[in-house]
């Protein structure tokens, strides 16, 4: 199988950003650092020390996305998607992070995931959802290049199908509780 296509830009990109606090280094999940962000570098394995060091040095809890926040963030993406004329194929938002697969053209990944970001920011603090002047995402995220049809429909099968139970679900769940 072909590891791309023939094309000048990728058709897709699978572009992931979390909330401030919710996956620090050291967690058991295991982590990527800026000096290992590279095509399969090898992932960073837990450190219970290193994990418990960064719990102590954050400032502020670990940032939840509630269903009006994830709303909001949702909602944010689409505007920047129709207002870029970006072709959005799939979103997941979660209570940590999000997940998009979008086709942007041209446009540098890193651009459309800050987009998203401010975006999502801004939509918070118009419903009154956040307050903070600080951001609500760790910095930096992934951006993922689609380059083949078959890449671009794995990225969109995980989006929808592979983060686990319809939040809707959970929430519901939850309020009964």
């Amino acid at each position: 199988m072909k590891v791309w296509d023939d094309n000048e830009i990728p058709l897709a990109f699978l572009i992931t950003f979390r909330t401030c606090g919710s996956w620090l280094h050291g967690d058991d999940r295991t982590s990527i650092d800026r000096h290992n962000n590279k095509f399969r570098a090898p992932r960073i394995p837990a450190n219970k020390a290193w994990n418990e060091y960064n719990e102590k040095i954050m400032t502020t809890e670990a940032v939840i996305l509630n269903p009006k926040r994830r709303k909001a963030v949702d909602d944010a993406i689409r505007e920047v998607c129709e207002h870029r004329k970006w072709r959005l194929q799939t979103i997941n938002i979660r209570t940590n992070h999000g997940h998009i697969v979008v086709s942007i053209g041209d446009c540098q990944p890193e651009k459309a995931l800050n987009a998203f970001k401010a975006y999502a920011t801004r939509k918070m603090k118009e419903r009154g959802l956040w307050t903070s002047d600080r951001s609500p995402w760790a910095d930096k995220g992934s951006e993922r290049w689609l380059w083949n049809e078959q890449d671009v429909r794995n990225a969109n099968d995980y989006v929808a199908n592979g983060q686990g139970c319809d939040l809707r679900d959970f929430d519901s769940w939850k309020a009964k509780k």
